[in-house]
This record gives structure tokens, C-alpha cells and sequence, in this order.
């Protein structure tokens, strides 16, 4: 008996200049649990590195984008539908 599994990605980015964002994931709905509690601020995250990036309040770089704090962590990803 073969299982196949649908995973979400390893790794996942919002943003849309990270090599790791992809548009069809983000579009299917990527739920991310860290250290047990849902979260929806999340920017990226790695599953197999245990680390999520959040952005730190409202503070911004000089590009524009936010800054982002690494929150170490177990990090499980589910499709939300």
C-alpha cells in the first residue's frame, strides 16, 4: 500500500523577492503552528531548521520592509483547507 502525502513546502516566504516565496502555496492556504499555538503574523518560516521569522512590532528597514525577528522552535505546516 502506497500513502501519498500532500505536505506544505519546507520552507516558505511572503515576501515576493525571497527565493523561497511561492505564489501557488500561499494562494492554497498555508496554516503554520509554533510551539503548539497557531500563528498568522508569520513572514517565513523551516520546518526542518525549527525556525519561524516574525516581524519585530512596526519598525521598518530603510528598503521599506519590516524587520523581522528568528524565533527558534518546533514548527509544524498544514493546508488550512
Amino acid at each position: 500500500m502506497t500513502e501519498t502525502t500532500d505536505l506544505p513546502p519546507d520552507r516558505l516566504a511572503v515576501d515576493a523577492s525571497s527565493p523561497f516565496h511561492d505564489p501557488a502555496a500561499l494562494a492554497r492556504g498555508v496554516g503554520v503552528r509554533f510551539r503548539g499555538r497557531d500563528r498568522t503574523d508569520i513572514e517565513e518560516y523551516c520546518i526542518s531548521e525549527s525556525w519561524v521569522r516574525v516581524q519585530a512590532g512596526k519598525a521598518m528597514d530603510r528598503h521599506g520592509k519590516p524587520l523581522t525577528l528568528r524565533l527558534a522552535g518546533p514548527v509544524e505546516a498544514y493546508w488550512r483547507s
